[in-house]
């Protein structure tokens, strides 16, 4: 959301669609990037790391506002805030450089670090201790209309799904292939037609065949196989085990990504919420519906304990973000635009995988090799061919995730092929590696060749041998140290703490994050004092965008 609303007619009809099979395209994905390897020098991303703030003694959460040399969280456009005031959140912008990219999340860490009294970043996806929805303090934005908007969407979330679901943490990583992409395979396909269409349909089509072979990337990246007991408590249903006599740790033996599962980023209400990927129209459509119905178990909310609204609406989602999903399509939005307005409006421009940990044993979270690991497995979704979504695939999918989220490393664990039938996990997997491996090869530049080779030669291993995953390293670090969760994931953030305030600032990125910590507050300020209609008003109108049938 930005502060000034300014709204434009957007019609859904502006993205059209032929009729053809996307999976078509992929055999002409995979020949221009064969003919033309540079292209994928020119592949942008961008990260967003979540971090809580915790206490450097006791790894409580830590129940001090936004520091306020980090700027204004409103308007910052490098350290915000997400659910929580003590959940930062740090956006690098688009770069074509992995190394510049891991650049700027060093800078972001060691300027914070400097700026943190007595306090430290949580190097982990799942809580430290926290005892309760009451110190876990909803994230503060000022009093504008934007600034109240993110407030009460909070308080929504507050409300529906409890606070200690969003005291998780993760990444998200940003990830689009150049123009020059899409319209060279454009001339391959039908020459002089605008490329957006096509660009739209290629992103779907890498949307669908990531959400039928996520469960790899959790296999690979997901480092939440345990949580700290005071997640759990008060909570009677859920399947973890004590790990250890003291139950200061709860697990499961094999699992990879609790995060992802029933204890993290899921909703019964929205379990009903059919989203398809196949036609970008249906998928604005389906949204704009959970956005505008309302639902029944959500009327009874209506103001929180400090008089605060409990919620912008009671439809099933209050905002587009609300949808929890493992990837989003993307597009920068315009001054006070809807996500979804935005897509109507041109199309998909980037896509978000949002199913990716907090690497709790590295500095940043993520690294290098993480990214280049994202890259191949998406770029693998992109040139294989995808076929339609159907209820039985998405059911399929759903089953597949979850073994994976709670069984990923089990011993001759099967998951669902195409055609439904059990199927070893690793025979599933092969194909997958072995594309990712077919695309490292195009990596050309010396720079960059080997190091693609060598993310997908290690990913191969990990399958072979699961002890090699983040997940096997976390319980098995836990049971060597004799640390439950907490102990252990304080230890590495006391580590990669010190090391932040160890390792070199530059001046000139010092100076730069000093000044927008400043501009950032005085632009707030002017927010703030430029608003002149009710908050009531500001909203009516936000929601027009839905309201409409051309929005």
């Amino acid at each position: 959301l930005t502060p000034t609303v300014v709204f434009s007619p957007v019609l859904l009809s502006s993205i059209h669609h032929t009729g053809e099979t996307v999976s078509n395209y992929a055999s002409v994905f995979r020949q221009v990037l064969n003919e033309h390897p540079e292209l994928l020098t020119q592949i942008r991303r961008g990260v967003e790391k979540e971090s809580l703030r915790v206490t450097e003694d006791h790894a409580t959460l830590a129940q001090t506002q936004h520091p306020p040399a980090l700027g204004s969280a409103l308007t910052h456009p490098a350290i915000t805030t997400d659910y929580s005031e003590a959940l930062l959140e740090f956006i690098t912008p688009a770069e074509s450089s992995i190394e510049a990219t891991e650049q700027s999340l060093a800078d972001l860490h060691r300027f914070t670090a400097r700026q943190l009294n007595k306090e430290l970043l949580w190097s982990a996806s799942m809580p430290c201790i926290v005892s309760g929805d009451a110190e876990i303090p909803i994230a503060q934005f000022g009093q504008s209309n934007v600034g109240q908007m993110k407030r009460v969407y909070r308080n929504g979330l507050s409300v529906r799904y409890g606070r200690k679901m969003q005291a998780i943490a993760g990444l998200h990583y940003n990830f689009s292939l150049p123009i020059n992409f899409w319209s060279t395979v454009q001339e391959h396909v039908e020459p002089g037609r605008d490329s957006m269409h096509l660009q739209t349909d290629g992103y779907l089509s890498l949307i669908r065949n990531f959400f039928s072979r996520a469960w790899v990337l959790l296999y690979l990246l997901g480092a939440s196989p345990t949580v700290c007991a005071s997640f759990v408590q008060g909570n009677r249903n859920h399947p973890l085990k004590p790990m250890g006599d003291d139950h200061h740790s709860y697990y499961l033996p094999h699992a990879t990504s609790l995060r992802m599962g029933d204890l993290g980023y899921t909703s019964n209400a929205q379990a009903g919420l059919n989203v398809c990927y196949n036609d970008l129209d249906q998928y604005i459509s389906t949204l704009r519906n959970a956005i505008l119905t309302p639902h029944e178990a959500y009327q009874g909310f209506t103001v929180m304990d400090n008089g605060e609204s409990a919620q912008l609406n009671d439809a099933l989602l209050q905002i587009e973000n609300e949808y929890y999903s493992p990837i989003r399509p993307k597009r920068v939005t315009q001054s006070g635009e809807a996500p979804i307005a935005a897509l109507a409006r041109s199309g998909i421009e980037y896509i978000e995988v949002r199913c990716v940990d907090i690497n709790p044993f590295i500095p940043y979270g993520i690294d290098a090799d993480t990214m280049r690991l994202l890259d191949l497995f998406l770029m693998s979704c992109l040139i294989d061919d995808s076929p339609l979504c159907d209820e039985a695939g998405q059911n399929r999918n759903e089953i597949n995730l979850q073994r994976m989220i709670n069984r990923g490393r089990e011993p001759n664990l099967t998951l669902l092929s195409a055609s439904g039938a059990e199927t070893p996990m690793q025979s599933l997997a092969q194909p997958v590696l072995e594309r990712m491996a077919e695309i490292a090869e195009w990596f050309t530049s010396e720079d960059s060749a080997d190091d693609y080779r060598r993310v997908a030669a290690e990913a191969q291993q990990k399958f072979i041998d699961p002890d090699q995953t983040l997940s096997a390293r976390m319980l098995r670090e836990m049971e060597e140290s004799g640390l439950s969760y907490s102990q252990l994931a304080l230890r590495y953030s006391r580590q990669w703490h010190a090391q932040h305030l160890r390792d070199p600032l530059s001046e000139a990125a010092s100076a730069q994050l000093k000044i927008e910590a400043e501009q950032s507050i005085q632009r707030q300020h002017a927010i703030e004092a430029q608003d002149s209609e009710l908050f009531e008003d500001y909203l009516s109108l936000f929601y027009q965008q839905y309201q409409s049938n051309e929005a």
